[in-house]
């Protein structure tokens, strides 16, 4: 029997990621962190002490068994790895590079206490990737079933919705508006972070479960969501459409030439490949002085792809400190070692116009940090007398996003304040039959929340369709009905029809 691992016992450091030198990735899309190899992989792997109470299981929205596909890569079995993540979460090769770990898993590793702890995303990264190398795909039994369901979005709720109901047998048909699947991941992270490769990769692998994917379908616009039930034949749908409406700052200027949204940006940069103009004909504005408004990690995203297309500098525009930036502390690393420019505890008050309707500048404000506010954060308080000009052709910003406000205005469907989808714990919505999670719901979170609350919507789905839980014993005791358990009993749905006078 192996000798029980201590932190005196375990190797002492953390395993470094090899990475692409900083001036030359600052020219190029290739991916900037460039993986474990094998060796690295094993050395990283025996640093994990396999605890009993496995706190990183918890911290993982979708509880992936973390202990267990760790030990499976120190005994060298990588496939069964890769089975054993997959098992909760089909997208490893995607989560291994964008999950912030170290608010979630990492941040709650024992060996933490003590050391680093142990780097359970570039290890789930390093199982993803061999599996798309290897293509390897976890193909359960799967009983079918008479149900159809519509997933709206392929973002990453979406998917995992879809993935869930189609081992549950139901055929899952995906609306996407745009026209490749993938949402967020796929307009919103660029490639250095996450190639369009893994996507694809990870898309095949539910088409592989029967999956169909329907691009250039806009729900809300060529039919609503009730048409979906009453006339397409669905008989349930998830709604993943993500918070994709930019948010502007509202100030003076905002609307000049040369202004614009962090995930217009990002989107063409991205899904439209505006990066390879004009070897594809997405035209992108870039100045030679541009100003990204924001600290999060759509901001870094954003401010190292203006990098990359040809801007002299760039610059970072924050109202409050490096500590309080709510980016990844790797990506905040990456943009400062690739030369981007920080200016904290800078807020601008307005866009200044050239005299042609274009950026020439900004008028900025010094800020001091003052009493925590409701996020916990110190709020920013205007320095008084501090105003100054801050040169600069082009602005962006990356601020934060809004609800999409499409489904809301084209159904019946209840929001709640903030334009959001309003939902109960199963994360049904105000229409029987419909379900919905991620960012929708939730506003901003992270990749592997919104797959989270796409299982939990599937799960949900499931008991509304009384499909039976091939995984679950029925002898249990439960109350029967002429043979059939409670929660089994089928219904039908009742639709209330005007009379015609």
């Amino acid at each position: 029997m192996a000798a029980k691992r201590t932190i005196r016992s375990i190797p002492q450091e953390r395993t470094p990621v090899r990475e692409q030198p900083p001036l030359e990735r600052a020219r190029n899309f290739v991916e900037v962190n460039l993986g474990y190899d094998a060796s690295e992989a094993a050395r990283e792997a025996q640093r994990c002490l396999f605890c009993a109470d496995q706190p990183c299981v918890r911290g993982c929205p979708v509880s992936i068994d973390i202990p267990g596909f760790i030990r499976q890569i120190c005994h060298e079995d990588h496939q069964g790895a890769y089975d054993t993540i997959a098992r909760t979460n089909l997208l490893p090769a995607v989560c291994g590079r964008v999950c912030p770990q170290e608010n979630q898993c990492e941040g709650v590793c024992t060996v933490g206490e003590s050391l680093e702890p142990v780097a359970i995303g570039r290890l789930e990264r390093y199982v993803g990737d061999l599996a798309i190398a290897n293509d390897w795909a976890r193909r359960p039994y799967i009983s079918p079933t008479a149900y159809r369901v519509g997933i709206v979005g392929s973002g990453p709720a979406g998917m995992a919705c879809a993935a869930d109901l189609a081992k549950a047998g139901c055929q899952v048909t995906v609306f996407e508006a745009l026209h490749l699947p993938g949402g967020v991941l796929r307009y919103g992270i660029p490639d250095f972070r996450l190639p369009g490769e893994v996507i694809d990769a990870e898309v095949a692998n539910l088409e592989k479960l029967g999956v169909r994917f329907e691009c250039n379908t806009v729900v809300g616009r060529l039919f609503t969501i009730e048409q979906m039930l009453e006339d397409l034949g669905f008989d349930a749908v998830f709604i993943g459409t993500g918070a994709g409406y930019p948010t502007m700052l509202g100030i003076p200027g905002d609307s000049l030439g040369g202004v614009l949204s962090a995930n217009e940006l990002l989107t063409r940069a991205n899904l439209m490949q505006a990066r390879d103009f004009p070897v594809h004909d997405t035209p992108i504005p870039l100045g030679k002085q541009v100003a990204v408004v924001g600290a999060g990690n759509t901001a870094m995203d954003a401010m190292r792809v203006c990098l990359r297309l040809g801007a002299e500098q760039v610059h970072c525009i924050y109202r409050r400190s490096r500590t309080e930036a709510p980016a990844r502390a790797e990506e905040v690393h990456h943009a400062e070692q690739e030369g981007i420019e920080f200016h904290w505890l800078t807020n601008p008050v307005a866009v200044l116009d050239d005299g042609a309707g274009n950026v020439r500048a900004m008028r900025c404000v010094h800020m001091e940090l003052g009493e925590p506010d409701d996020s916990g954060r110190r709020r920013p308080v205007p320095i008084p007398g501090s105003e100054f000009e801050f040169p600069c052709d082009q602005v962006v910003f990356a601020i934060g996003t809004n609800a999409n406000p499409i489904i809301g205005q084209t159904s019946r469907l209840t929001l709640n304040r903030w334009g959001y989808l309003q939902t109960d714990d199963d994360l049904a919505t105000s229409i029987d039959g419909v379900f919905a999670g991620g960012d929708i719901v939730t506003g901003a979170a992270t990749v592997i929340e919104a797959m989270g609350a796409g299982r939990t919507a599937a799960a949900g789905i499931v008991r509304h369709l009384g499909i039976r839980d091939v995984r679950r014993r029925y002898d249990d005791g439960e109350e029967r009905i002429f043979g059939i358990a409670a929660h089994e009993r089928g219904h039908a749905r009742v639709r209330e029809v005007a009379a015609l006078l």
